[in-house]
């Protein structure tokens, strides 16, 4: 196997389950989880080499594990206070657990080959170089094994309990009224983004992490209400970024990991500015039709109350509107079939118009 081809599915490997478990992330409004687990796992990884005096993946998959389900507790204890809203909580929790791990390392570890960017900071040009070794037989690029397991582990959770993720996330009391226990299955959850983030970024590193953890299913947001399309969508965008972001990084020699967080980056872009319901020229455009259908109905209902026929100039002083404007709205009108153009410069109603204008009162009057 080349080793473009590990690379490249060793990032695909990372972004579906990424995709799924951040797209839940997402939509309750807990999307920094995931970088806070990548960080607050640092004194689960110093304590378990404290215990075990080794380095070895399998030891720090433990402590680290064990460090993301505590953070996922602490947060959620902090927030049950009351006192602190979550992403407050989230901030504190990451924050001081990171601290603690830095305080750890520089105190007892200066010796040990445990520095942040060891631990922390993976590099996924070094996916082919990794294998995994099983009584002196190579079975491959260890990120493949790894992350090949991480995704079984959360395709299987999510198609297994995906009734019951969906409901607990969307309705948390309909989930506790059917016997369902919403706490229960957010911790689920946050064991699910501990396992894979922890299982990840040793070998791509937190940026390629927590980037599609969060990017994809953000986009995939701006395009689709439906949670199963939502997913879809974002496994899609997470493994086009990883493909994409490798090459481009090829062409540019730039690092691989930053150029896929910046494909991520660029289709979220794209979509926000291109998504036909939620996209920000979409939604200019409907605020402008809105604008135009607006001034239309204030005019047709001001010639109705005029005794349906005016010149451009009484409506002008009557709307105190300029001339381009109540020229805009009357060319609108007249395309609807609103008004007609009669003799002496005089604009009239059609029976249309009228009708129009009288709905738009009565729907004034019963709106006050």
């Amino acid at each position: 196997m080349s080793s473009d081809l590990v690379i490249v599915l060793t990032a695909v490997l990372v972004a579906i389950p990424c995709a799924l478990l951040g797209t839940l992330l997402v939509l309750r409004q807990m999307s920094m989880m995931g970088d806070a687990i990548s960080h607050a796992v640092l004194p689960g990884i110093v304590i378990a080499f404290f215990i075990s005096e080794s380095l070895g993946a399998l030891t720090s998959l433990i402590g680290a594990g064990v460090f993301g389900l505590l953070t996922a507790v602490l947060v959620e204890a902090l927030r049950n206070t009351g006192r602190v809203k979550e992403d407050s909580s989230i901030g504190i929790v990451f924050t001081a657990l990171f601290a603690l791990g830095v305080f750890l390392v520089s105190k007892f570890a200066r010796e040990v080959h445990l520095d942040l960017n060891h631990v922390l900071y993976g590099e996924i040009a070094f996916a082919p170089l990794n294998s995994l070794l099983v009584g002196g037989v190579d079975l491959g690029p260890r990120s493949l094994w790894a992350m090949g397991i991480v995704t079984a582990l959360a395709v299987g959770l999510v198609l297994l309990l995906y009734k019951e993720l969906k409901i607990a996330t969307f309705d948390p009391g309909l989930a506790a009224a059917v016997g369902l226990s919403p706490i229960f299955v957010h911790y689920l959850l946050m064991g699910a983004v501990s396992v894979t983030t922890v299982g990840a970024f040793d070998s791509v590193g937190a940026i390629v992490v927590v980037a599609f953890l969060i990017v994809p299913p953000a986009t995939a947001y701006l395009l689709t209400e439906r949670l199963s399309h939502m997913m879809a969508l974002a496994v899609l965008l997470g493994a086009g970024s990883a493909v994409a972001g490798y090459y481009l990084a090829a062409v540019f020699d730039v690092a691989i990991a930053g150029m896929m967080a910046v494909m991520a980056g660029g289709f979220f872009m794209l979509t926000l500015l291109l998504s036909p319901s939620r996209g920000l020229i979409a939604n200019l455009s409907r605020r402008r039709r809105n604008r135009r259908s607006f001034a239309r109905d204030l005019l047709v209902t001001k010639l109705e109350e005029m005794g349906s026929r005016a010149t451009e100039e009484e409506l002008v002083h009557h709307l105190n509107w300029n001339h381009n404007d109540v020229s805009e709205a009357l060319q609108n009108a007249s395309r609807c079939g609103f008004v007609h153009r009669s003799g002496a410069g005089e604009v009239a109603l059609t029976d249309e118009g009228q009708d129009t204008a009288h709905r738009v009162l009565e729907n004034n009057a019963a709106a006050t």
